[in-house]
């Protein structure tokens, strides 16, 4: 891998993580649900970046495309959230700029591997 792309693939790195730790803690330590159990929660909201994990860690471009995917889904949800939740907004705001981080870098890391 280039020495660009590592670049890269650590900032897609930093990105999931902070967006696993988010919402990890968002769901269970901030705001725990009260009308739903919180692993199913956590299933629903944690589980879908857990699922191209392996590959991108190996920062393998199908893995990264499919987690760039995913990241737009987490963007969706956190603009709708800032928008609509006031006492959220903090925690929607990071959703927001950690999916952005996560898509912007690994659309970076699939362009910089292509030769």
């Amino acid at each position: 891998m280039p020495k660009q792309a590592s670049f890269y693939h650590g900032l897609a790195l930093s990105g999931f993580f902070g967006l696993f730790i988010l919402l990890m803690a968002w769901n269970t330590v901030l705001y725990p649900s009260t009308k739903f159990p919180i692993a199913l929660i956590l299933l629903i909201s944690v589980g879908p970046l857990l699922l191209p994990l392996r590959g991108f860690l190996r920062a393998e471009s199908r893995s990264c495309a499919w987690m760039a995917y995913l990241s737009i889904a987490y963007f969706m949800h956190g603009s709708v959230e800032v928008y609509v939740n006031p006492v959220e907004r903090l925690e929607a705001g990071l959703e927001v700029l950690f999916s952005l981080m996560l898509f912007v870098s690994t659309i970076i890391v699939i362009r910089l591997q292509k030769p």
